[in-house]
């Protein structure tokens, strides 16, 4: 079998490169391809496209270039370990079927030194970002640690048999620019009969850059990518995409493309649920299912203050101007807690703030935490009404406050009839 590896440049060279590296990816670049073509021919192919097309749609053109029975799809930010082939070609030539990350070490960029990753497997959390996760225990259990790590999905290099890429959709083109196009190849792998795997033996090295150039404003796409893949693959679940980007689920705003071809495809490869995905590929993924509303919490006294989780080692609620962002994120259960901030991804970070009444002081604790000790985290509320504690029976409320630069501040009162306000309720009727 050959490899071909293709490098993407799929961002805009004039906001990142400097003019020395401008040239290198001109003429000298053209000159080093004709020079190598010349002592074996036809060794490099160089697409260039006539418009900035974005990561996804790039590699999926040298995708279309390549001719050899396994393409390998990498950062152009990266170096290969010797070796490194050897262990994914026997993989892939045992199945077809499984698509291969290497294990990842890091190359500082300031520095260029490398940094030794411990091995990992390659996962996500709702906002459908990639990160790193500890090998699942039936990897441990092997003893073996060249052992294949099964992976729920992953960071975006990869080595794939060509033609079983383009049998189960290569990668969406419906996304934009950068983000998401990882985690929806490994979730659609998985549910569609293939597997995903990272190897310890194959390894590679990795720039974390310190900045992605593709854009300025690089989340707006990772967000729209991500709710194409929540619309096409995640079933019920996909309301877990809206909760943590903290936007309706209904009138978004966000056009988010025509996905009926990639909800044809799933239809024609006959794929499994998300459900099922959850419970066999990724367990460790945190279930919200018990969210009833979600997003910025008001109280209709000033409207433009939201309940913000403030400093994070402070543990302190805090009133802010609205902003939308994850330190204002607000979900209120069906057990009737109220978390406040970013979600835990996985069951094993138990990192998730409850609202709690403590001494008729509001505090952020550890939910597991303050349910072991039967803190007082459970509020009734509902929309337009108040927020009171179950157990001490004092609100949430506005207080007029001449030393906070906004005018009011939390306190927990006797209640008074103040009204609260979260913006999406996922339920008709259940608030």
């Amino acid at each position: 079998m050959v490899v071909i590896c293709l490098l993407h440049v799929a961002f805009n060279i004039r906001r990142y490169l400097q003019k020395e590296a401008k040239d290198e990816l001109k003429e000298k670049l053209q000159d080093f391809v004709s020079h190598t073509n010349s002592q074996r021919p036809g060794f490099i192919k160089m697409v260039r496209h006539s418009k900035q097309e974005g990561l996804i749609r790039s590699r999926v053109s040298g995708w279309r270039t390549a001719t050899a029975p396994v393409v390998a799809l990498f950062d152009a930010h990266v170096e290969f370990n010797v070796g490194w082939a050897e262990p994914i070609l026997q993989r892939i030539k045992e199945d077809r079927t499984r698509i291969i990350s290497p294990s990842f070490d890091n190359i500082k960029y300031d520095t260029f030194e490398i940094e030794e990753y411990p091995l990992s497997a390659q996962g996500f959390d709702w906002e459908l970002w990639c990160r790193y996760l500890n090998p699942p225990k039936s990897w441990w259990h092997k003893g073996n640690k060249s052992a294949p790590i099964q992976s729920p999905a992953l960071i975006g290099c990869f080595v794939v048999d060509r033609l079983y890429f383009e049998e189960i959709g290569l990668l969406d083109e419906g996304m934009e620019v950068y983000g998401g196009e990882n985690v929806e190849l490994g979730i659609r792998v998985w549910q569609c009969g293939g597997s995903v795997e990272v190897l310890p033996c194959a390894r590679i090295a990795h720039i974390e850059r310190a900045h992605k150039p593709y854009t300025e404003d690089l989340t707006s796409h990772v967000r729209r990518n991500a709710l194409r893949v929540a619309e096409v693959w995640m079933d019920e679940f996909k309301s877990h995409v809206y909760m943590a980007w903290n936007i309706p689920m209904e009138d978004s705003g966000i056009d988010i493309g025509d996905v009926s071809e990639r909800k044809a495809l799933r239809k024609r490869l006959q794929c499994k649920t998300f459900r099922w995905y959850l419970v066999n590929m990724y367990p460790e993924m945190r279930m919200y299912s018990d969210t009833i509303a979600y997003g910025v919490l008001k109280n209709s006294l000033k409207n433009d203050l939201c309940l913000d989780q403030g400093p994070d080692n402070d543990n302190i609620p805090i009133l802010y101007l609205c902003h939308g962002m994850t330190p204002q994120n607000v979900y209120y259960t069906s057990t009737q807690q109220l978390h406040i901030g970013l979600l835990s991804p996985t069951v094993d970070d138990d990192d998730n703030k409850c609202l709690v009444d403590v001494n008729s002081r509001t505090r952020l604790i550890e939910c597991g935490y303050a349910t072991s000790k039967r803190m007082k985290l459970h509020w009734i509320f509902t929309q337009g009404g108040s927020i009171q504690n179950k157990k001490s029976k004092r609100c949430l409320e506005l207080v007029v406050s001449s030393d906070n630069e906004f005018g009011y501040k939390l306190a927990l009162q006797k209640c008074t009839g103040q009204k609260w306000f979260i913006t999406n309720v996922l339920f008709n009727g259940a608030l």
